[in-house]
């Protein structure tokens, strides 16, 4: 270290310069310290921003605490339903009933009030509650608020006037009101949506129960998913999973889920092709009789593309304006998701860019997984009951139990 005193510095300048000495314990001290800021300066900002990615973490994982501002008093509820009057029941499920309901602000809103005496009611409601709160998408239903007060525990969504797409779909009196214009639109808002869960959200979810009665339909036929009380959380890199515990709807479920207890994005996938083919057709998935020598909607398209007639699956309501483009393309689509090997099936991402771009050549499907199997076929289906008539949730465990949906708003 260098030591000068004040004098011999003006000695040095007077003379004329500055001698090396000085200068080196001038520029030394003051170098020093510069870098010691920097490093600092440095440390401390790489320190905040750690910080800042793990509060940004943790609020991802704990937005559970925020939902505690939807909570609605059960009065509320109760007023707005008429004291959950039959007269404002609008549907009903596996674990309760749905109502139709309106605030003192004149909102409608839709009332899904679980059954008390339902085992497993308070799980499923809070995986819904947890999931729908974080989830924001137009073609998802909106969670407006809750309610848990004792043994009530209820769920409060914004109003579906055109009530769920099955109701539509599948009465003889009203699947004329959906033209092919407005299934084209349906389709693609469903593909939108489960895109979302899939991919675009903060966690990837996969939502295990895809079915007609679970797209709602608002007063302009958007489309809009709902029910989410079976959903699966999944980490970014995670893409599959497995459980003992199957449930759902049959026809609808994959059959590396429905045999094997298999879930990953690729049994929605095969769902929303299920669905693809039910609105083209306007046939549930087994709406088929024996003397038609076909078992299920799947077996019937596969026979109609293989013999180069898949217009025929068209519903006949529909032949007075479509797009046979638009029509065979959605055909085509639906069969590549319906395919027995989970990795043939395309991405939801695929998925809406084949609805969107004409330019991509769409590969050619192989057979796809027909669903004929009787229950003693399924390694876990000792409980399952099929659901052809009701299109209701059913489980495929003898310990497991049903799930709600929201299918008439």
């Amino acid at each position: 270290m260098f030591i000068f005193s004040m004098e011999q510095f003006f000695i040095d300048v007077g003379k004329g310069g500055i001698s090396s000495q000085v200068l080196i314990a001038i520029i030394v001290p003051v170098g020093a310290s510069v870098l010691l800021f920097i490093i600092g300066f440095c440390f401390l900002r790489r320190k905040a921003k750690t910080k800042r990615d793990d509060t940004k973490d943790d609020s991802a994982l704990n937005e559970i605490p925020t939902v505690e501002s939807l909570q609605y008093d059960f009065g509320t509820i109760q007023a707005a339903t008429n004291n959950f009057s039959d007269d404002n029941k609008i549907g009903e499920g596996g674990f309760g009933h749905v109502y139709k309901g309106k605030l003192i602000n004149g909102e409608e809103i839709a009332v899904k009030r679980l059954s008390q005496n339902s085992g497993q009611g308070g799980e499923e409601f809070k995986n819904e509650v947890l999931l729908v709160a974080k989830l924001q998408h137009r073609n998802l239903v909106r969670l407006l608020g809750f309610c848990l007060e004792g043994e009530e525990k209820i769920l409060i969504y914004e109003f579906m006037p055109n009530k769920s797409l099955d109701r539509i779909l599948f009465d003889s009196q009203e699947h004329g009101k959906l033209d092919w214009p407005k299934r084209y639109k349906i389709i693609e808002g469903i593909a939108r949506g489960m895109l979302y869960l899939h991919e675009d959200s903060q966690l990837r979810i996969i939502h295990r129960d895809l079915k007609a009665s679970n797209i709602l339909l608002d007063g302009t036929m958007n489309a809009k998913i709902s029910d989410f009380g079976m959903a699966r959380i999944f980490g970014v890199d995670q893409s599959q999973g497995n459980t003992n515990k199957v449930v759902g709807t049959f026809g609808y479920m994959s059959p590396e889920y429905a045999m094997h207890g298999q879930f990953s994005v690729k049994s929605d996938v095969y769902s929303f092709g299920v669905l693809v083919l039910e609105i083209i057709s306007g046939k549930k998935i087994n709406d088929f009789d024996q003397s038609s020598n076909v078992e299920d909607l799947l077996t019937y398209a596969w026979k109609l593309w293989k013999n180069g007639t898949p217009l025929k699956l068209m519903d006949p309501t529909l032949e007075v304006l479509y797009s046979r483009n638009e029509v065979s393309r959605c055909i085509h689509i639906g069969l590549l998701c319906v395919q027995e090997d989970p990795d043939a099936r395309p991405s939801m991402a695929a998925v809406v860019l084949m609805l969107n771009s004409y330019t991509i050549t769409l590969a050619i499907p192989e057979e796809p997984a027909f669903f004929s199997l009787s229950k003693t076929e399924l390694n876990i289906g000792q409980g399952v009951e099929s659901d052809q008539s009701t299109s209701k949730s059913i489980p495929l465990s003898v310990n497991d139990v049903t799930i709600s949906e929201l299918d008439p708003r």
